[in-house]
């Protein structure tokens, strides 16, 4: 019962914070679904808002690594480019030895993400921080969306070398950000919040060739066979 009750103050504080709170990115929601019809199959891009994203540091093959592992439902990832768990869901990022993203991509933050695993790391060392403000979620979808990005992010992006279910810090053009490869054809870019205005508006240039060949294309069709 007293479970239950929590539970449903939970959901209650997080309907009152979500009437109130805004995305780094919502006043681009529009020109982003714009480029978005125009682009089809070629490009795409949206916000991914108010995702749970919880910053985790330990050691691997700790006992503080175990904790973590155990309260949150994750395994943490083993090498640089490394991403484990469900990427339609709950998964984590590689960052650092010691530095970790947990991210759950099918739900929004809500109050208290980090009170089971900071329970967990009582008298041990290591660190749980809800995270999920500090930066957005852009995604970027199509058959051309590697393209887009290869115009500014300086790391090889070729799926021999950046495949599915893979992900790096990096730059976009000027703009930190962690790049992560999280399914065929779409990509997540986490820029800070500060800089999503700043992103969006890179990306969507970068799209623009593309978006206008799309959009011309039933044109250039009828007139070819009228």
């Amino acid at each position: 019962m007293a479970e239950t009750t929590q539970s449903t103050q939970t959901l209650e504080a997080t309907d009152e914070i979500n009437a109130l709170r805004v995305s780094p990115a919502a006043h681009l929601t529009e020109e982003m679904a714009t480029a978005t019809k125009a682009g089809g199959r070629a490009v795409g891009l949206r916000e991914r808002a108010f995702t749970v994203q919880i910053g985790l540091r330990c050691t691997p093959g700790t006992a503080s690594a175990d904790a973590l592992e155990s309260a949150l439902g994750i395994t943490l990832p083993k090498q640089v480019g490394e991403v484990t768990g469900d990427g339609t869901g709950l998964h984590t990022i590689w960052l650092s030895p010691d530095e970790f993203l947990a991210v759950d991509v099918s739900r929004q933050q809500r109050p208290g993400e980090t009170l089971v695993a900071e329970a967990a790391l009582e008298g041990l060392p290591g660190q749980a921080v809800d995270l999920s403000a500090n930066r957005t979620i852009i995604e970027l979808t199509g058959s051309k969306a590697r393209e887009v990005l290869e115009k500014s992010v300086r790391a090889d992006l070729h799926p021999r070398a950046f495949g599915v279910g893979t992900a790096l810090v990096t730059q976009l053009g000027p703009v930190p950000v962690i790049l992560h490869h999280s399914s065929e054809g779409e990509y997540r870019v986490y820029p800070r919040a500060s800089f999503a205005d700043f992103t969006v508006r890179w990306l969507l240039d970068g799209m623009a060739e593309f978006v206008a060949d799309d959009a011309r294309a039933p044109a250039d069709d009828s007139e070819s066979t009228g």
